[in-house]
């Protein structure tokens, strides 16, 4: 995907899952704190060494595979 230069795996980083930019905070613990109703300030108060652009570009992540079409597979 372009444009998500903040989004990194490293196998040695929170065992290979997507993280922000090589820190142990992954894509899913973001995903999590919105989807608890967490506001962007709140994040960020608590993660300080996040940026906003960390979360935005986590949130477009965790949302390009849903936008995958899915075709049903006959079944045999």
């Amino acid at each position: 995907m372009l444009g998500l230069d903040r989004i990194t795996r490293n196998p040695e980083v929170m065992g290979g899952k997507p993280c922000l930019r090589g820190m142990r905070v992954t894509v899913g613990t973001i995903v999590g704190l919105v989807a608890a109703g967490n506001s962007y300030a709140e994040m960020l108060g608590a993660y300080p060494y996040l940026e906003a652009e960390d979360i935005r570009q986590a949130l477009a992540y965790a949302a390009w595979p849903v936008e995958e079409i899915e075709l049903p597979l006959p079944v045999a």
